[in-house]
Parts: C-alpha cells; structure tokens; sequence
C-alpha cells in the first residue's frame, strides 16, 4: 500500500541524514521542504521531496493543500494507567498545601495508589485507552507510560499487564517504565528501606519473569528515595535488563541527576532544580534531561534553566508528565508552547524537544520522532496555518485536523 501526500505547504522536522538526538546549537537546526510531498509505503516513510520532484504512483492520494505535516509528538513521560482524578488535592493546592505536605498525609501517590488497588484490569485498560486516544487526536503518536500508582506486588503488576494490553491494541509506539519506587506508602513510613527490599527482592524478579518493563525509574527526591535506595534499585534492575529513568531534583538538588548518568540512564526527569554542577554532570553523557513544563505549571514550581542547558551544549527534551495529580493534561501542543512561552526556546528547539528528542529519552529515536526515509510514518496534518511558527504561538487552539500512525489515518 502506497499513500502519498501532496501539495504539503511545508514539510517540518525532515532529516536526510537522521540523527537520534540533537544537542546544544543543533537543537536550533530544523530542515523543512516547502510545497512538498511525502510517500508511505507498508507503514513507513518511503520518501520525501518537492512536489516537482514527485514521479511516481500510489494506491492513495492525501491532498495537503494549505497545510504543513509534521512527525507527531513523543512524549516520553506519562503516568497515565490510574484510577481516579485529583481535583480535591488540586483545591487544597489553591488553599496554599504543598505538594509534600498532601503527601504526607496520605493523599498524592498514595490516594492514586488506594483508586488503583481497588480497580480491575479492565477498568484501567478502558481509562487507560481513552486518555490514549485524546492525546492522539492532538498529536502524539508515540508515549511512555510508567506504573507508579500499585506500589504493591500485584498492584505494580496489574498496571504493567494494562500497558502491556495497550501496546498491543494501540497504534501507538509504547514503552513500559516500572515504577514501583514512586511513593512509600504508609505502612513503610519510618522504615522505607523495608520497602525498597520489597521492590528488589520480588517486584522486580516478577516483572522480569513477565517482561513487563522496558525501563526501571525511581523518584530520587526530598521526601520520597534517596541516593542510596535509588542505586540499590537500579542496580538491580539492570540485572534484569531494564534500563533506568529517573525522576530527579523536582523538589530539591537531590543527587538524582548525578546517579542517572552514573548509571547511564536514558534520561533524567524533572529538573526544577538544577545548578551548574547538575549540568556540568550531564555533559558528554547519553543521559537526555528532559523538563516537564506541565509539572512546574501546576504546581508553580521553578522553571528548569532550559536555555542555560542548551547553551552549556546539552540536549533538552520536553514532555507532558500526564497524570491525575501534578500534570493533568497529555496535550503536547501545550508543552511545545510552555516551551517557548516559560522556557525561551525558540520554535526549532522547541519542536526538537517534544520529537526527535523525546524519542531519544524513550529509546525510539531510531524508529519516530522525525520525517526520515524508513522511520515510522507516524505524523499529522494541521489545519490551514500560515508557518510552523504558528503551532505554539496558537496555545489554546488545537491545530491537528487528521493524524497518521505506521501510515494509516486513526
């Protein structure tokens, strides 16, 4: 099957010679064709050019006339398998509680935790594939989804079984995170180490024996896991061939940043708080920092110094940080205008963030996360627009009108 788009106002975020991340000034670089064309065949880019250079057949036409296409968005930070809302944790937050402040008392992770013991499997997958299927009305087509909300054996396992289910019914390009080291739940309070031995010694062998899990994370911050918890469950997860992510430095310089290069995480998540040994520290790794502006939005947190990352020659990733409690939105739209709005990127450094970046930061870089010959054709039309300027000028409007996954239109 060959499917060709044409007469594209401007084809955005192409690659002749693909990369699998870009990094300080090159996150500037975005290669575009105007007045292009852009053929799939059996679900991938075949290839890509000026309309006057198209020669060919194909068993369908798209006419793109008036609009630009672009590769959709990776995000590569979700929470998105859980049970129940948080809109009266979110009050509490206006009437001036803090983040840890509900946490300690029961609500956050652990209230999540409470919704999520007492759903079923199906109940979740049902939540779980509906919320898939906002965010890929408005654009992504690939996403990382963590468990987190169990923090009990079966529980952990309940959710890991519900994202195993959507990356096979989903045309979404999925990665698995087991999070079991998310929060420590009240009866470990006092004596968490108990608790981080429960995640080693029989979490993590039973997601193994089910290859559950892609990547193994831990929130390594003030209040929750420590340095030493988080090295002592890293270890051993990449004993079983998860390869770590780790949510670092969200409520304070906490180390996390330093041992998710020292044990060469993918990526390192957060990043509210950062100074300059944090990003000397990064430097030369293949660690992605990656900012989640929807956190810092919610919970009016400081801002990652994402332009003295870049200029440091850093990469920066951005993504949605979707969840019931701190980031409430998967829209990526919103997180490429954060981008630009909070964080001063530019429009080409903001689009690498929330693509090609991103795909690096969930190990798929190879595969999505920009317009190449043999990648995934995964991208999205927009409606009329004027430039690519426009998509995060145009914060509250959604530009997507049709979205293509693996070359088909969902």
């Amino acid at each position: 099957m060959r499917t060709l788009v044409k007469n594209i106002k401007e084809l955005v975020g192409v690659e002749s010679t693909p990369q699998l991340r870009k990094q300080g000034k090159e996150m500037a670089q975005l290669e575009t064709v105007k007045d292009a064309y852009l053929l799939v065949e059996d679900g991938k880019i075949k290839a890509f050019g000026p309309m006057s250079g198209w020669k060919g057949t194909a068993d369908r036409e798209v006419d793109a006339t008036g609009r630009l296409v672009f590769p959709t968005f990776c995000d590569s930070h979700t929470h998105i398998v859980y049970a129940n809302s948080r809109e009266h944790e979110f009050v509490d937050k206006i009437r001036g509680l803090s983040y840890e402040e509900i946490a300690k008392r029961g609500g956050g992770i652990l209230n999540s935790a409470k919704a999520t013991a007492a759903a079923s499997e199906d109940e979740l997958y049902d939540m779980a594939l509906q919320r898939l299927d906002g965010v890929m009305r408005l654009g992504t087509g690939a996403i990382e989804i963590k468990s987190g909300y169990g923090l009990s054996t079966e529980s952990e396992l309940k959710l890991l079984r519900v994202i195993r289910r959507l990356k096979e019914t989903s045309p979404m390009t999925i990665k698995s995170n087991f999070l079991g080291a998310h929060g420590i739940p009240m009866e470990y309070r006092g004596h968490q180490e108990d608790y981080v031995d429960l995640v080693i010694n029989e979490m993590i062998p039973r997601v193994a024996d089910e290859g559950l899990a892609d990547f193994i994370d831990v929130f390594c911050d003030q209040g929750f896991f420590t340095v030493e918890d988080t090295e002592r469950i890293l270890t051993a997860g990449i004993k079983y061939g998860m390869r770590p992510k780790i949510h670092a430095n969200e409520m304070a310089v906490s180390g996390g940043v330093q041992v998710g290069v020292k044990y060469n995480a993918i990526s390192v998540d957060h990043l509210e708080q950062m100074g300059d040994a944090e990003i000397e520290c990064l430097k030369g790794s293949d660690t992605m920092p990656t900012i989640l502006p929807g956190c810092a939005f919610f919970l009016n947190l400081p801002l990652s110094p994402a332009r003295k990352m870049i200029e440091a020659g850093l990469p920066v990733a951005m993504a949605s940080d979707y969840n019931p409690g701190t980031s409430p939105s998967g829209n990526m739209q919103l997180v490429l205008s954060m981008a630009c709005i909070r964080y001063r990127l530019t429009p080409e450094e903001a689009l690498n963030a929330t693509t090609l970046n991103t795909a690096y930061a969930m190990g798929v870089s190879d595969e999505v996360g920009s317009i190449a010959v043999g990648k995934k054709a995964n991208f999205y039309i927009t409606k009329p627009i004027a430039s690519y300027e426009y998509m995060p000028y145009a914060y509250g409007e959604n530009k997507v009108e049709r979205v293509f996954l693996n070359g088909v239109e969902v």
